[in-house]
């Protein structure tokens, strides 16, 4: 059926018109990823393209670990439907991820940080660092991802973390990565880096209050295991 373009296939049986007649609890992944996509191509309906982008991965919980580049290699799928196509992934899973960071983020919070942050990296192939900044009450303002990939010092610059403070008018920063291999124990190049923006958020007058390193199921906090005061 996913072969044949969307005209040829019955008016009942097309996936916005099962939607409508059954809801779209009741309509397949390959349906509700073909409603997403849209249209299709002259050669290629959407079902068809939905069910290409199935065979890239094992099950539906894996969709999420699909890249832009990746999925526009599939014949079919331009840069827009890609892009639509990642941008209701992650609304899904802001939707349903009841684990919100809110107005009341504080420094003593990084089990809290952690549960919205598993569910946004778990998974992934390579390391992602983010800051969170906070007003002087220290709640939050801001969250920014500064740098993806193997973290050491030569990638993680200072200046990028201090000129999002200074833009965001916050009073102090928390930072987070996750590691790939689930092992939430710092490295030395983490403990350095630690060390190293502790100093400069000192000069800056803008602390670093917590570091943590998010893994599969559990954290580490610099703050909570005392790390945050050398």
């Amino acid at each position: 059926m996913s072969s044949l373009l969307i005209r040829e296939v019955p008016t009942e049986e097309r996936p916005r018109e099962r939607l409508i007649r059954y809801g779209a609890k009741n309509l397949s992944t390959e349906d509700l990823i073909a409603i997403i996509l849209k249209t299709g191509t002259r050669d290629y309906s959407s079902r068809f393209l939905a069910s290409e982008i199935l065979k890239m991965v094992k099950d539906v919980s894996e969709l999420k670990t699909l890249s832009l580049s990746r999925l526009i290699s599939i014949n079919g799928v331009g840069a827009v439907k890609a892009i639509e196509f990642l941008a209701a992934l992650e609304l899904g899973r802001r939707v349903y991820d009841g684990r919100v960071l809110d107005n009341d983020l504080k420094c003593n919070s990084a089990e809290k940080i952690f549960k919205h942050f598993r569910s946004e990296l778990s998974g992934s192939k390579q390391e992602f660092f983010y800051c969170l900044y906070l007003n002087q009450q220290k709640k939050l303002i801001d969250k920014k991802l500064l740098f993806k990939g193997t973290l050491n010092r030569s990638l993680i610059h200072p200046r990028e973390i201090f000129k999002e403070a200074y833009l965001s008018s916050a009073a102090y920063i928390i930072c987070l990565h996750n590691h790939p291999s689930g092992n939430v124990i710092p490295s030395e190049e983490d403990i350095n880096i630690t060390n190293n923006l502790i100093k400069i958020g000192r000069l800056q007058g803008i602390p670093v209050i917590d570091h943590i390193i998010i893994g599969d199921s559990n954290y580490y906090s610099f703050y909570e295991n005392d790390l945050m005061g050398r």
